[in-house]
């Protein structure tokens, strides 16, 4: 997965709660593992859920190739169903790679409280993530000092600077993570997530998966195709794509977000491209002033602050206010937005949802293109987007440049033969994860299991999003297991 993978419009339109576990009561035994739900307690600063929620930790295997050695624990939050036709346990992974699920499942539970009628609401912070052996890899005066490096460098010296400053993040990364970092594969997750669905008690696992959580579920389903109960995959990650792939398909996709945004406006796409690439020129030759003392607007960091209010339709409009005051000469807008990406608050403290991304997607991905193979398709990146483009050509190489443990697979293994129906949701507009990647995901899951739903919307992700029309489809499938035929258009 690429940098701008992260399904982040929720960290934008709901303010994230940080919630610790402490012991409680209730324990269960199942699958020969304790487990007991307890109070949900603040932490960061930050409040409490509330008294509807529950939290607790499992212990899982480092390594799962040796179950009954070292173990890690994960930190699970659940609010039970609210109806008394209860149908068990419903797990979300938000996405990321690296999105604390323990924080966003109160913020997210309000979209989905007709699904709380019938099932308890269950996530979990993924291995390596936030309260489960979460990874920083840098200090944030460190993430700070590295934004003025220039990750689309433009002369030797800055290219030098670049793949040292991704080699000093793997380093950081090694040093914090020690044994974990072989150990936070999505097949790893994978694994850990048929753990927790035995602990809960549910016989089949009922799932919903959004952005990189579509990935992780179909990895889910290929390692336990009998296991699959209702599964639904919104916003989904083409698995076909390898590293290179990955970055040409958010290329294509943000670009096309871009374009719509434009014509919103009323101004031509084509023009309003160019114009976008030759402020993020000059941004690049001189970075602009902001209000943040100390901090300039970086041609990255300009980027970035694009890139968030195209993950939802109703972040336009601030696209458009920053893009005028960026054009004037001010960077404060287009700043906000970026730490908004970046998840950083007032005080200048970073979250760690960029460094559990980066150790989680470097760990799956084996391949490693290098500086002279993504030189070579950089005027293919900048031909597909000259926005884009260039950025993520180069994150290619950067992003897991010398990392210090191997990756697993080129693409991941997602067909699951004999397993149940597994409801997969494409958005015309979206431009994470562009729609191409939901056919491509029912196709590999196989024929009879994956079925594909339309939406000819905007923004990352459907359910939520507006449309009746998905929303419906989706509750039908999940309470009461019915299957739209496959193909089916909501516009």
């Amino acid at each position: 997965m690429t940098r701008f993978a992260r399904w982040t419009a929720l960290a934008v339109s709901a303010a994230l709660l940080a919630a610790g576990c402490s012991g409680g009561s209730s324990d269960d035994e199942r699958d020969g593992t304790a487990f007991g739900w307890g109070r949900c307690e603040a932490s960061d600063g930050a409040p409490a859920p509330g008294a509807d929620w529950q939290c607790g930790t499992l212990e899982v295997p480092l390594d799962w190739a040796k179950p009954d050695g070292e173990t890690i624990e994960l930190a699970l939050i659940r609010a039970k169903a609210t109806g008394d036709d209860r149908l068990g346990s419903l797990l979300f992974n938000f996405g990321g790679p690296g999105g604390s699920g323990v924080s966003m499942m109160p913020a997210y539970a309000p979209n989905v409280s007709k699904l709380r009628e019938r099932y308890d609401l269950v996530s979990w912070d993924p291995r390596g993530v936030a309260a489960s052996e979460g990874v920083r890899c840098r200090e944030d005066e460190e993430i700070q000092a590295a934004e003025s490096v220039d990750t689309t460098p433009d002369t030797p010296a800055e290219e030098r600077a670049y793949f040292r400053d991704a080699a000093d993040f793997g380093q950081g990364c090694q040093e914090a993570a020690g044994k974990l970092l072989a150990h936070v594969s999505t097949t790893d997750t994978a694994r850990d997530l048929d753990r927790i669905r035995r602990t809960l008690g549910d016989d089949r696992l009922n799932y919903f998966g959004i952005s990189y959580g579509t990935e992780l579920g179909g990895v889910y389903a290929h390692l336990f195709p009998e296991k699959v109960g209702r599964m639904n995959l919104d916003a989904v990650v083409d698995p076909t794509a390898d590293t290179m792939g990955h970055a040409k398909n958010q290329a294509r996709g943000f670009q096309r977000a871009l374009e719509n945004y434009l014509r919103s406006t009323g101004r031509d796409p084509e023009q309003g491209t160019r114009e976008i690439a030759q402020l993020l020129d000059r941004i690049d030759a001189e970075p602009l002033p902001t209000s943040s003392a100390g901090r300039e607007l970086t041609q990255t960091l300009a980027l970035t602050g694009i890139v968030l209010p195209l993950y939802t339709k109703e972040g336009w409009p601030a696209l458009t206010g920053a893009l005028q005051a960026a054009e004037k000469g001010d960077g404060s807008a287009l700043l906000a937005l970026a730490d908004g990406y970046n998840e950083r608050d007032a005080s200048g403290r970073y979250s760690t949802t960029t460094h559990s991304q980066r150790v989680i997607s470097c760990s799956d991905a084996k391949q490693r293109p290098t500086a002279a193979q993504t030189k070579k398709l950089l005027p293919e990146f900048e031909r597909i987007s000259p926005v884009f483009g260039p950025f993520l050509g180069w994150d290619t190489a950067g992003w897991c440049h010398d990392w210090p443990v191997p990756g697993r697979h080129d693409t991941p293994e997602v067909s699951a033969p004999g397993a149940a129906p597994i409801l997969v949701i494409g958005n015309t507009g979206d431009p994470a994860t562009p729609y191409e990647g939901a056919r491509r995901m029912a196709d590999e899951l196989g024929e009879d299991v994956g079925v594909v739903l339309t939406w000819k919307g905007e923004g990352h992700g459907a359910y939520g999003s507006g449309s009746d029309c998905v929303d419906s489809t989706v509750n039908a499938y999940l309470l009461d297991g019915t299957v739209p035929k496959d193909g089916k258009v909501c516009s």
